[in-house]
Formats: structure tokens, sequence, C-alpha cells
């Protein structure tokens, strides 16, 4: 790998008994980068993150921090800071107390702790509440004190376990927009773990996505998004239409629908994203157009999933992103028919 980067793993495998939760895992993040660890239960990440840590050691391969092998290093002698979900603040502790934590086991000078705490404290919004304890403060207030003590010793890495996900949707949002500018600001490298795609595609700079022990794609979230590697990315990361296909004679057949398409005759399955079917005024000249009828709207707030049937498609349904506004223009209600526009550029073929 390239030397340039801050966190390197290399050929990372982790089993348990005769279960391999880990297979080869390569990864290099940058120094200052904020990356994302995406996918389902059971598909690895946390173990990655764990592995990071010194918390679980990994079967074979290694972990280098800063240009060090760190690989058998025990968790105290690795420089990083970690937030859990379950926050993990000592009840019995004051607010200052849990925030200096690291710093008194570093033996750092009382005044010095203290100014630090305050200085911690005002970056996550909540000066003043060193007297008090985790019990009187709300969920969210608890994640920030987490994540001021794991910065206290202005480690070189940040790993996040989840944070948010403990937290009810408005604070969720709330704090990981605050994640993200605090982390801008400090520059610390982060790698933090989510099974939440909407939460990598907001704040990460790359997203790598994981299943069964494997990376499935490393990536921009405009990349993870625009362009997956595989079927499970596209349909992990965003919603997404899936259907048959075929190709032939140098063209995709789904329906009654031809689009030119290169390669061999075979079967296969494109994956439409619903905002890439336009539903507009469209003039009779344009390609790719074709007639629907509107079984279902999800009312969303501002814009709503509309599912659509077409004889073009033959028995199978499109969901598209229609805006509440375009709706109530057109008059348009279950029943209603519709003209719809594919992107064909846009169009994924697995």
């Amino acid at each position: 790998m390239a030397q340039d980067f801050f966190l390197e793993l290399r050929h990372i495998r982790k089993e348990f008994g005769a279960f391999a939760a880990l297979h080869d895992i390569s990864l290099g993040i940058r120094q200052g980068e904020f990356v994302c660890f995406l996918g389902p239960s059971g598909c690895g990440k946390t173990t990655l993150l764990r592995i990071i840590a010194g918390l679980e050691v990994q079967t074979s391969g290694e972990v280098w921090q800063g240009g060090r092998d760190i690989s058998r290093l025990p968790p105290a002698q690795r420089d990083y800071g970690i937030v859990f979900q379950s926050y993990a603040l000592f009840p019995n502790l004051s607010i200052a107390d849990n925030v200096a934590y690291g710093l008194v086991n570093r033996k750092t000078p009382k005044v010095q702790a203290r100014q630090r705490v305050e200085e911690l404290l005002k970056l996550v919004g909540l000066p003043g509440c060193e007297g008090k304890y985790p019990a009187q403060l709300s969920g969210g207030q608890q994640q920030r004190i987490a994540l001021a003590r794991a910065l206290a010793t202005a480690p070189g890495l940040l790993l996040l376990d989840e944070p948010l996900s403990a937290l009810d949707a408005l604070e969720r949002v709330r704090l990981r927009h605050e994640i993200r500018a605090l982390q801008q600001k400090l520059g610390v490298t982060t790698v933090m773990v989510t099974h939440d795609q909407e939460e990598a595609l907001s704040i990460a700079d790359r997203i790598v996505v994981m299943n069964h022990g494997v990376i499935e794609q490393v990536g921009t979230p405009l990349d993870i998004y625009r362009e997956p590697a595989s079927p499970f990315v596209a349909d992990f990361v965003g919603k997404v239409n899936v259907l048959p296909a075929r190709v032939t004679a140098g063209e995709l057949r789904f329906g009654s629908l031809r689009i030119p398409c290169q390669g061999a005759d075979r079967d296969a399955r494109v994956y439409l994203r619903p905002e890439d079917v336009l539903a507009r005024p469209i003039s009779e000249g344009d390609a790719h157009v074709f007639d629907a009828n509107i079984e279902k709207i999800e009312f969303l707030g501002s814009y709503c999933h509309v599912h659509v049937a077409s004889p073009a498609l033959d028995a199978h349904k499109l969901t598209v992103y229609l805006s509440l506004n375009f709706l109530s223009e057109q008059s348009l209600a279950v029943g209603s028919p519709l003209k719809l526009k594919l992107l064909p550029e846009r169009i994924k073929v697995f």
C-alpha cells in the first residue's frame, strides 16, 4: 500500500472457531479522513473496528497507524479515542471526571486537566455542566460527553461504534452534523461503524461497504450511490428498482423497452434508482418514454414514493419519486395515468 495512509489494514482475517468473520481485508485511510464502515448486522464492520482498537486480535494480518505496526499492541498503547453506542459513561462520576478520565490515567496536572475539560465541554456544546452526573443528561447530551471524553487526550484516531443508533431520529440527525463539523474543525482521522446508509452518505468522505466479512466497495458517497460495484451495494445503499432483463442483439430488453447495450447475449437484472425515472410533460419525440398508472402513493413530506404499473414492463412494478408540488399541479392520484421517461445512462446492469 502507499505510504501516505495514516491507518492501514493489511490482509486482516478474523476467525471465531470455524467461522470466518473477516476475509483478507486490506484498506488505507488518509490523515484527517472521515470513513464509514457500512453494512448490515453481522457483516464484520464492528469486528474490524474492534481489531483497529485492539479490543479483538486478528487471526492474521497487520494494522499500521502513523507508520507504526500496532498489530499486537494492547489498547492502552494505541493512539485513539473511542465512542460506543451505549455511551459507556461512569454513572458514579461527575461529567468533569468522566471527560477527564483519560487525562487522569496519563497523570495530567489537575489545573491543565480542568482547563482541557472546560475547553472540550464548550466544544461539544455543553459548557457549565461539569458538576452534573450522566443520569441528569439526555441521551444526546450523554453521547456528546462520551465524544468529549474520547477527544480529551487529543488522539490521532477517533473510532465511533454506531454512536447514534440509540438516539431518536431528530437527535440523531442533529448530532451527526455536529460530529462531522467537529471532526472537520479538529482534523482528526475518524472511522465510524454504522448500518444506517443515510448517516454514512451524509457525513463520510469515503464509505466502505461490507457484506459477509468482505469489502464490496470503497468510494465516495456519490460513487457508492451512483456507481455501485455489485448488486448488493446497489440494493443496500439507497432505494432501487430491480427488473429482470435480457441482453440480446446489442440491446437491453426489459418488458417492451429497448435500450442499446454492449456485451454478449445473457440474462441480466436492471437496477434503476427511483429518481432516474422522470415524470413530467414530455414531448412525443422523446425516446424511452412509456405510459404508466399510479397504483399507490406514499406521502413522505415534500416528496412521495409513487408506485406505478405499466404494460411496457409486463407484470413488474416501478417506484418513482415525485414532488408533492408536481402531484398537486398535475392533479395526480391513485389510478391516474402518467408518462414516464427512463434515463438510460443511469441504468446499472448486473
